[in-house]
């Protein structure tokens, strides 16, 4: 608190001396710098500040303009302005004394240290002129003998260097038993140039023979050093250096030093190569036995397995898996080239050259060696590497694969770090890419396999009584009977098939998207490259897996159409229908959800083309449109079969009277009734025209539906059937025409309607090859009544039936050799009770 006060009020009184300055040099007309402000003079008189003040007239003027209260005010603010004045003019005054007082003191101070300065120059002068006469004395007395001792301090000289190159063999000697070799090499360069220079004199030439022959068992000696290479590493970069001040060609140490590190580097590829060899007949008898496997095991499983069915297959390899390789080749071979480039380098690269070492321009040439060498090996080890990478066929678990990819790519960073410009990294990670890439192919694979097989898995469901085309036809036939029992009750029905294979493909595309997405994880180094966050995200992953399986589905689900035959070939008509709506909801659902799942899921960013949802959608609902149109094809083919033997087989002419309907036509209701079931467990009802009231009972002529069987029958003769002709041929131009074979809507009612017109049409044509007598066409009458009764109900128009149904007996009348009709009550009576 007192230092809160203190600094209070020290900061007042400043406060106040600047006020008090400030009035000042506002009253002295003086700025900031105490220099008057350069303003134009004021000549007002009545300018109390200006040089032509007159008092006089300034007080006249304030009499005149101001009120007595006024001149009061204006009195007294001019008698404060005064005294503040006067105060601030004591404080000044006060404060100059004290300025003045200190200066005093301090001038004083000063006088006395510099008389104390004056007096130590003076004693200083007087000393430096002594020395200055002693330096000349001994100058003058020493002159004769200076000569005399720069001679003998010559001569002394040349004597310790004659006794030098005298004594250097047996220094030489005596280093080279201490093994001091760097002490050898420094004495003998010393001297070398002057035994060069007197080699012409005998003595130096012979005391230069003796230290040759004691250098080069020397560099004998260092070389077998060099070789055997168990030394330090500051060791072996002093034999390396000590060789090159003896001349060594540099070359050559460069290629032994390499030479020697290739073969512990080789040793170690060779160790990793003997891993790879063992296992090339194993990767056959695995792939044989899984193949095998798949073969005798293609019955068992079910589709509403989940579980990832992938054709996986174990690594071959019975000693060490992929990490475990890599863990190997990144711990000794990259370990111990990294240990050889940092040598090298230390020793021919990095270290620094003096002298005539310098002029030789040796680290880029040992760079150039080094680089060529690591690059022929690091291509072998890569080599092996990829081998091993290959033989990871199984797709069950990525988390191996890509934990090794990552140490393998993490590792040779180091090489990157020691050898700058260096392509190893480069190819290192275009490994990585290609192991990748084949990864989503083996999972594009595995995916194509396991839709295969759950399409085997639903055939064999299918094929089972509990689902066949018998039982669904007694669930139908129930059903139109007013039985309560109904094809959804059973277990394995269409609707738990298709929902059980729709969730094991998502749920399989699923499970393979999180096994390719560990390539992206962000604690795995090589997916911040660029490549993996775009082409192999976009490309990769969503083109090259995605939307080819996508593309896989459609197209493997139209070559079901391609199947030929009455009968359709091998394909189990429910097989198409369920294929149909699986295509059917992928175009609505299924094809966007999975892309917009491996979008965010892979942060895809389109950078490159790719297949637009729509054009996916639009591929399946033309495979869907394919299966649908071709499941109704195939049906009515069937039905059609069952028609035209029944017609073929019969004698219609020589028949008897008819007393029952034919079976054949109860087995065609029966079978229209359990596809109208197996239909509508798949597909909405559909939208049907209204129907007339007598529908079920319905009558048809025996000339046409447009003429009254009344007016005809009593009259006919044997010229009737041309006039009747003639009629038939006028109905029909006015009729609307009927396509057989055209493309049916996704709803129950149109697939019934287009199966129902071909097997109508194949029964109208097979009746038009045929010739009846009055009993055939009267057994026609009775199995197309009793059609009529109960196929009406399934098309979308009625009239459609009637006038198929019309055209079957009508052409039957033509070709009747005795046209009888039967009577409709009777007709009626046979139907009911059959």
């Amino acid at each position: 608190m007192m230092d809160g006060e203190a600094e209070g009020s020290v900061s007042a009184d400043s406060g106040r001396k600047r006020r008090v300055h400030g009035m000042l040099k506002l009253y002295y007309g003086l700025n900031e710098e105490g220099k008057a402000p350069e303003q134009p003079e004021s000549l007002d008189p009545c300018d109390i500040n200006g040089p032509h003040f007159d008092p006089e007239l300034y007080l006249n003027k304030l009499r005149r303009e101001c009120s007595l209260a006024e001149l009061m005010d204006q009195e007294t603010c001019m008698v404060k302005q005064i005294r503040s004045l006067d105060s601030d003019m004591q404080t000044l005054v006060y404060e100059n004394y004290n300025k003045f007082i200190s200066a005093t003191d301090t001038i004083r101070k000063m006088k006395n240290d510099f008389k104390k300065m004056e007096d130590e120059m003076d004693c200083l002068s007087t000393n430096m002129a002594a020395i200055t006469e002693f330096s000349a004395r001994i100058s003058g007395t020493l002159q004769d003998q200076h000569v005399q001792i720069t001679k003998l301090s010559g001569v002394h000289t040349l004597l310790r260097k004659l006794q030098f190159l005298f004594e250097l063999p047996a220094r030489l000697n005596k280093c080279l038993e201490l093994q001091a070799y760097a002490q050898a090499v420094s004495s003998h360069r010393r001297a070398r140039c002057v035994l060069q220079q007197y080699s012409h004199l005998p003595s130096f030439k012979g005391i230069q023979d003796d230290c040759h022959a004691i250098m080069d068992k020397l560099a004998q000696e260092l070389r077998q050093k060099f070789r055997d290479g168990g030394s330090s590493a500051k060791d072996l970069s002093e034999c390396v250096e000590l060789l090159l001040q003896l001349d060594e060609p540099a070359e050559e140490l460069c290629d032994k030093f390499l030479s020697h590190a290739r073969s512990r580097l080789e040793s170690d590829l060779q160790g990793l190569e003997a891993e790879i060899r063992p296992t090339a007949s194993a990767v056959k008898d695995a792939l044989a036995a899984s193949t095998q496997k798949q073969l005798s095991g293609a019955a068992a499983g079910s589709p509403t397995d989940s579980s990832p069915k992938t054709s996986a297959l174990p690594s071959p390899s019975s000693k060490t898996d992929i990490l475990e390789f890599i863990d190997r080749g990144c711990n000794e071979f990259v370990s111990s080239l990294c240990l050889v480039i940092t040598s090298y380098q230390e020793l021919f690269i990095n270290h620094a050259q003096t002298g005539e070492l310098a002029s030789k321009n040796i680290p880029q040439m040992a760079n150039g060696k080094l680089h060529t060498f690591v690059d022929d090996l690091a291509t072998r080890y890569f080599s092996l590497v990829e081998r091993r990478i290959q033989e990871e066929k199984g797709v069950g678990d990525n988390s191996l694969l890509v934990r090794a990819l990552d140490r393998f790519h993490r590792r040779l960073q180091a090489v990157a770090k020691l050898l700058p410009g260096s392509a190893v990294p480069n190819q290192g990670t275009e490994i990585v890419i290609r192991a990748a890439m084949e990864r989503v192919k083996q999972y594009l694979t595995a995916l194509q396999s396991f839709y295969m097989d759950s399409l085997t898995d639903v055939r064999q469901a299918l094929a089972t009584p509990r689902l066949s085309v018998a039982s669904a036809s007694v669930a139908g036939g129930g059903a139109h009977l007013g039985g309560a029992a109904s094809g959804r009750d059973a277990p394995n029905s269409l609707p738990e098939l298709l929902s059980s294979l729709s969730a094991s493909i998502l749920n399989q595309i699923k499970s393979v998207l999180a096994s390719v997405h560990l390539f992206t994880a962000k604690d795995i180094t090589f997916s911040n490259k660029p490549y993996f966050k775009g082409e192999f995200c976009s490309q990769g992953v969503r083109e090259s897996l995605v939307v080819s399986f996508i593309k896989f589905v459609c197209q493997s689900s139209r070559q079901f159409c391609e199947s030929a035959g009455d009968k359709g070939g091998s394909t189990p008509p429910a097989l198409l229908l369920l294929l149909s709506r699986l295509c059917l909801d992928y175009e609505t659902s299924t094809i966007s959800y999975i892309l917009t799942l491996t979008d965010e899921q892979f942060l895809v960013q389109h950078h490159s083309p790719v297949t637009p949802v729509t054009t996916l959608c639009a591929e399946a609902r033309e495979a869907a449109q394919k299966l649908l149109n071709h499941y109704v094809k195939v049906q009515g083919l069937i039905i059609s079969q069952m028609l035209r033997k029944s017609v073929e087989t019969r004698d219609w002419v020589n028949t008897i009277e008819p007393r029952n309907v034919r079976a054949v036509m109860k087995r065609v209701v029966e079978d229209t009734t359990s596809i109208d079931v197996q239909v509508g467990l798949l597909y909405e009802e559909g939208v049907r025209k209204a129907h007339s009231s007598d529908s079920s009972k319905r009558t048809f002529s025996v000339y046409s539906s447009s003429r009254q069987q009344a007016r005809y029958a009593a009259s006919y003769t044997p010229s009737a059937p041309m006039d009747t002709n003639l009629l038939s041929n006028i109905h029909k131009l006015f009729s609307e025409r009927i396509d057989i074979f055209s493309s049916v809507e996704f709803n129950k009612v149109s697939v019934m309607t287009g199966i129902i017109k071909i097997s109508l049409k194949t029964f109208l044509e097979c009746v038009r090859l045929r010739t009846f007598g009055r009993y055939g066409l009267q057994q026609i009458q009775v199995d197309c009544h009793y059609l009529q009764m109960y196929l009406w109900r399934f098309v979308s128009d009625e009239n459609l039936v009637h006038f198929l149904l019309d055209e079957i007996v009508g052409s039957s009348a033509h070709r009747c050799l005795d046209p009888a009709p039967m009577e409709q009550s009777v007709i009626e009576v046979i139907c009911e009770r059959g």
